[in-house]
Order: C-alpha cells, then structure tokens, then sequence
C-alpha cells in the first residue's frame, strides 16, 4: 500500500483520536485473567491488538464483539495451545502474554512476523528464568515452559512498560511477593488497572511490589484515545494550524504526556478541555494551537514518556530555529525498525539537517522540506511521521508499505484528508 500526501497550506477541524492501543492490550490480557467476564467499549481494534485476542482464543478464553462492547469471558483452566502462537508485528501482545503463560503448566511456543523476529526478547527471559520459568530465544520464537513460579526482587536494565508489565503478570501467581525495580518509571497502565481488579499491588516512585493475585475482580471499562497516535496531529497543529485543531477523548496519563512537555519546550499552546476521568486514567480533549519556534531537548527522565512520539517530534524539530537534541534514546534502536536510522535517513532525503547518534539525533533547523519517496520498513510511526512531514514538504510525498499503519491507526488517512487544507 502506498500513501501519497502533498503540501497543505494548513490544518484545522477536529479527529475523536482512536482508542489507546496499551490498555486495549492490557483489557484484553488481564479481562482472561479475572473471575468473571469483562466488558470492554470500543478497543482499538488495528492489528496489533487482534494479535493479542487471537493468541488468548488459542489459550481457551472466549470472546465475544458486538461491534461496540467486546466481551471478555475467562476460562477456568488455559488450554495448552497445538501450533505457535502467533503474534503478528506486536511486542506488546509476545511480552506481556509472556508472563501469563509462564505462570501456568503450558509450553508456548510465540512467533512473530519478520519485523517482530528480530526484537530484543531477553529482556523478559531473564526475569522470567530467574522466577523459575524456562524460556528460550533471545529474539522470537520464544518458547516458555511455564509452571510454579517464585517471587523475585528484579532491577530492569531499562524502563520498559513492556518487562515491568511481564514481571508483574508472572508475579500475580508466584510463590511470595515479587518487586520490580526500573531506572525510571516508565507508563503505568498494568498497575492501574491491576489495582482497579484488586490486585495487591504497590506503587513506590520507580518500583513496584505485587502479592499473589487469584480472585482479580472483572471490569467494564471505555478505553480512551491515545495519545501516541494524537501526537502526529499535534505536530502537524504545531506546524499548521492557523485555526485550532481539537483532539476529542485523549489519555492524558502523566506517564504517557512527554510530548506535552515537549511542546512547551516550543511554544506550542495545548489546552485540556472537558477533563475527566474513566476508569483511573485521566482524559481530555487537547486543543493545538499554532505558535512557538523554539527547539527542544529530550533526554533522560523523559524518554519513556515519550518514546513512541520521537519519530514525529524529529519532523517537528526540522521546522524548528536552531539546534535540537534527542539522546538517552538508544531503545529507538530496537523497535519496530531501527527508528533512529530509519528518521534520520529519511528525513535527510527530504532535505532535513540530521546527525543520527548512538542514542538520538542532533537536528539543525529550520530547514525547508521536499517530498520524495520514503519506504517506511514495516513501522507503523514511521510511516504516520513521514505522512505529517509530507504535509509541510514541497511536492509529493509517496509513502511506500504504509500497510503498517493498520496495526495501531486504521482509519489514519482518512483522518489526515479531513482535516488538511489545500
């Protein structure tokens, strides 16, 4: 699939952000895991996420979609699966379900596709051996035999919502209490949600404790937007929206909301309208209004805040007067694609000042930008920060194996068109 994006002179109008992929994940995951059926209004229903019902249809939970609620009914016992679970281009779901299995008497073996196969895995194999599991593969296929666990003291190498989520989860049927130690906090979507169902579960600044959990309480929940896929919007409001540009229903999780510090970094003026809360996550309708040159640092504490926006915050900065710094980041290296190499070689293509790092980039700017073509190599943000580059490019801008997109973003274009003005 190709998708082509040409100049617009600027953007405006509104877009209901679609649902939060992480707690789509997660609602899915933990609903097989309670003692009774979850409800569950409109999850992001992209790729990613049907990896992650499908892979627990294969372990014997059953569930049902009307359209609008999906319902999540556990069973009693998980079925040991025939084939390898398969789970597409989705880190989350082979992670996360990770730790599930290995606190049950299955052997599970978990592919992926190319793009997944080649993603850092022992990240969760070691705490997960260490529990008492016995995992194999560095890099998918994964194979767990799964089975007693025993609680452990673990300090992850990296702050990841991904292992401190998988630790987490095998701890909730370990022998005694299991903590988790992170080099900074990193999004907290699993101990929410975990403490919701009544999960004995504590929080204290970058560590988490978790007792053995059996009887979790099931749940209904509305998932709301997410802000990683309301980010392309806000750069391309940061750089075009002469009338404001309004993002109904986001989640506004302060573990999640490094890009709006980033933008007050700029200059940017992001207001929250109709602040609520649905089910422990606090939600609003941001409003982008076009201002602000400045350019930005990101580093350090920052970085897991952020993760998934720095593909698009690196167009932002190329629009930007002066020097922007992106460092800490060397996780880029190991997402999708290598999310540093891929910006930065693109973005050059296009015209941009940009020096990969081992960890970020250095981008010079303002620079003016020329369409071209761009493969985005089966990533999904990539693909989506090249469109909102495209937008202020001279020319055309052609988007080759956009088909990514569809993991996390389905109706992507389609938002892009509605709010763009020629």
């Amino acid at each position: 699939m190709k998708l082509v994006v040409t100049r617009a002179q600027a953007v405006s109008g509104e877009i209901v952000i679609p649902s939060d992929k992480s707690l789509s994940h997660r609602s899915y995951l933990l609903g097989a895991i309670a003692n009774g059926p979850s409800r569950i209004k409109n999850p992001l229903r992209g790729e990613d996420c049907e990896s992650t019902r499908h892979c627990l249809e294969k372990l014997g939970t059953r569930i049902e979609d009307d359209g609008t609620f999906v319902t999540v009914i556990p069973a009693k016992e998980w079925s040991q699966p025939t084939e390898p679970l398969d789970c597409g281009n989705s880190g989350t779901t082979m992670r996360l379900l990770s730790g599930l299995v290995a606190s049950r008497p299955l052997t599970v073996t978990m592919k992926g596709d190319a793009s997944l196969s080649r993603r850092p895995m022992k990240r969760i194999a070691k705490p997960l051996n260490e529990m008492g599991a016995i995992v194999t593969g560095e890099t998918p296929p994964l194979t767990i035999q799964g089975g007693n666990l025993n609680g452990i003291t673990y300090h992850s190498e990296v702050a990841s919502a991904q292992v401190k989520s998988c630790v987490l989860l095998a701890g909730l049927r370990a022998d005694g209490k299991t903590v988790l130690h992170e080099p900074s906090k990193s999004r907290d979507h699993t101990e929410r949600m975990l403490t919701a169902m009544g999960a004995a579960i504590t929080v204290n600044e970058n560590a988490v404790e978790i007792e053995p959990s059996f009887d979790l309480q099931p749940f209904q929940m509305r998932v709301p937007g997410d802000i990683s896929s309301a980010a392309f919007w806000m750069v391309a409001g940061a750089l075009l929206a002469e009338q404001p540009l309004t993002l109904i229903g986001v989640n506004v999780n302060p573990t999640r909301t490094g890009i709006l510090d980033v933008l007050s970094q700029v200059g940017v003026s992001v207001s929250h309208d109709n602040q609520r809360e649905e089910n422990g996550e606090p939600v609003a309708d941001l409003v982008i209004t076009r201002n602000g040159t400045n350019p930005f640092v990101i580093e350090g504490s920052l970085v897991p805040r952020l993760i998934d926006e720095i593909p698009v915050l690196a167009v932002l900065a190329t629009q930007l007067s002066g020097e922007t710094i992106v460092r800490d980041a060397r996780e880029l290296r190991v997402k999708e694609t290598d999310r540093i190499g891929v910006i930065a070689a693109g973005l050059r293509s296009m015209g941009a000042n940009i020096e990969p790092t081992d960890d970020g980039f250095i981008i010079q700017g303002p620079t003016p930008l020329r369409g071209t073509t761009i493969d985005a190599s089966g990533d999904h943000r990539v693909g989506m920060a090249f469109a909102i580059a495209g937008l202020v490019a001279d020319g055309e801008t052609v988007i080759e194996n956009a088909d990514s997109i569809k993991t996390s973003y389905p109706n992507f274009e389609e938002h892009l068109h509605s709010i763009v003005n020629s």
